[in-house]
């Protein structure tokens, strides 16, 4: 069925004017193309948004939970100061204050006759840690006959 255009077109139109009932092919480009931006800016928002993160994690930081917990409250709440400090906190070094105070506090147990208790973290004195250990056997010396000094 060939409709003859109406009196008033020009006698060219361009490609994507379709006759009625057929597939608009431009429509369907322009919708797919669409989809496929608006996935793409989806994905590079969330890679830009969880950089404070990545860059967190690969410095092997202490402060990389903190760090997270901002992302997640500047994704939720579109805040982005949040987003901002903790871009802030994961270029910064804080240094490991933990690591030094454990050594030093468990050198000041070792010149008070105390050892650190393993299960529950407190620390047992030296005292009371050799009551509970069993007590160790010598072993017998042997001489170029044969015979333990020991056995007499």
């Amino acid at each position: 069925m060939n409709i003859p255009p109406h009196p008033a077109a020009t006698g060219h139109l361009p490609m994507f004017i379709t006759p009625p009932g057929e597939t608009d092919v431009l429509m369907v480009i322009t919708a797919i193309f669409l989809g496929a931006c608006v996935v793409a800016f989806g994905l590079i928002f969330l890679r830009l948004h969880t950089l404070p993160e990545r860059v967190a994690h690969k410095g092997h930081k202490i402060q990389f939970e903190i760090v997270a917990i901002l992302g997640l409250i500047a994704l939720f709440t579109h805040m982005h100061i949040f987003w901002v400090i903790g871009l802030l906190l994961a270029f910064i070094d804080i240094p490991d204050f933990g690591g030094f105070l454990g050594r030093i506090a468990g050198s000041v147990e070792t010149i008070a006759g105390k050892t650190p208790d393993p299960d529950s973290g407190q620390t047992a004195s030296a005292q009371e840690q050799r009551d509970d250990t069993p007590p160790v056997r010598k072993p017998a010396r042997v001489v170029a006959g044969g015979k333990g000094l020991d056995h007499a």
